[in-house]
């Protein structure tokens, strides 16, 4: 096997997750980890028993073929820029970018230098959301017309160890839960055509109530709860809430529905999931996974893909054109709240290819 050499930029609460998950793929080959924080990379490399890099380090070494980018989301564009310019492909955490006249600059620039360039969320790739994509490419809802995306909770700072970059600029249940169901959707349903929204912010601070910062207050730059419209391509019509200030809500994360039937897609944040069914006739089914990684957290996959793609010269699924579509379509949720207008999408990615039924098949 030709395995590929990845390095880690950013050792920070996610790094675990996915370096975790890189040890089930045996085509990945972490090469070594890199955090400005020096001690933070060197936890994580003792960890995980691997090598603590600076990131010029890391930049620098030839047996780095893929930079994995965790960085938080205002970094992300300029740590892509860097590993770009090292004529490294990179697959980036979400968002792509925290706006797309900055995304548009790494994508431009990947493409110059002929290096590819992908970003998260992989999720796409779960067992759950690839069985949703092939009931309706089999037409199991009949002509999908429209459905309903929402996640919504009281905030990050109940249980993250430093909440304050969610509600700083880049960040907002937007920006940072968007990007699963926004991919999602158009991984089942294809690209987004137009965008109508309106944004609001509840409060100017938020009180921390998770350690170690219990009882710190923190500022609120952006929009707190996002609601709005998307009509795709395709014709079907999807209403979309992400928020930060409901403190409790039971609606299902992701409805399809169609001239035939209507489905309920599991939580796009996860790779498994129960998915439901039913007709005009028929209550809410029960329909098996047909598709492998749908048993974990696989939270590395699209990276997987990444490199059994350059290893067999075929494009990768996880795609930097696809993640700089559903940023357009994020901003323009803002766009339009500020606007009063709907907001056109200019981007039209491919949808990526679907995973075959049956076993794993990144090696």
């Amino acid at each position: 096997m030709d395995r590929v050499g990845i390095g880690f930029i950013g050792c920070g609460n996610i790094s675990a997750a996915y370096l975790k998950a890189a040890r089930g793929f045996p085509i990945l080959d972490v090469r070594g980890v890199a955090d400005l924080n020096t001690a933070a990379a060197e936890a994580r490399a003792a960890e995980f028993g691997l090598k603590a890099m600076t990131v010029e380090e890391l930049l620098a070494d030839p047996s780095v073929e893929i930079v994995v980018n965790l960085t938080i989301p205002k970094a992300h564009v300029e740590v892509g820029l860097r590993a770009v310019a090292a004529g490294k492909h990179v697959h980036s955490e979400k968002p792509l970018g925290i706006a797309t006249a900055e995304a548009k600059q790494l994508v431009e620039a990947a493409k110059a230098r002929g290096v590819r360039l992908g970003a998260a969320p992989d999720t796409l790739f779960g067992g759950a959301q690839q069985t949703s994509r092939k009931l309706v490419d089999e037409g199991a809802i009949g002509t999908p017309l429209g459905g309903t995306a929402f996640f919504m909770c009281p905030g990050h700072e109940r249980w993250h160890p430093n909440p304050g970059f969610y509600y700083l600029d880049g960040g907002g249940p937007m920006l940072d839960m968007g990007p699963y169901y926004v991919t999602s959707l158009v991984n089942l349903l294809g690209p987004v055509e137009s965008v109508a929204g309106i944004a609001t912010k509840l409060r100017d601070e938020r009180l921390v109530t998770s350690e170690p910062l219990k009882g710190t207050k923190i500022p609120v730059e952006v929009a707190t709860h996002v609601a709005g419209t998307m009509k795709f391509v395709s014709g079907a019509v999807v209403s979309i809430a992400m928020s930060f200030d409901v403190p409790r809500h039971q609606h299902s994360p992701i409805e399809l529905y169609g001239s035939e039937a209507s489905l309920l897609v599991p939580d796009p944040n996860h790779f498994g999931g129960e998915i439901m069914l039913a007709t005009a006739s028929e209550d809410w089914k029960a329909v098996a996974t047909e598709h492998a990684y749908a048993d974990g957290n696989y939270r590395v996959i699209g990276v997987a893909d990444m490199a059994d793609a350059i290893r067999n010269r075929r494009p990768h699924r996880a795609s930097g054109e696809l993640a700089y579509h559903v940023l357009e379509v994020m901003e323009a949720f803002q766009r339009s709240s500020d606007s009063g207008r709907h907001v056109t999408i200019e981007s039209r990615p491919e949808r990526p290819a679907p995973l075959p039924v049956g076993p794993g098949i990144f090696s």
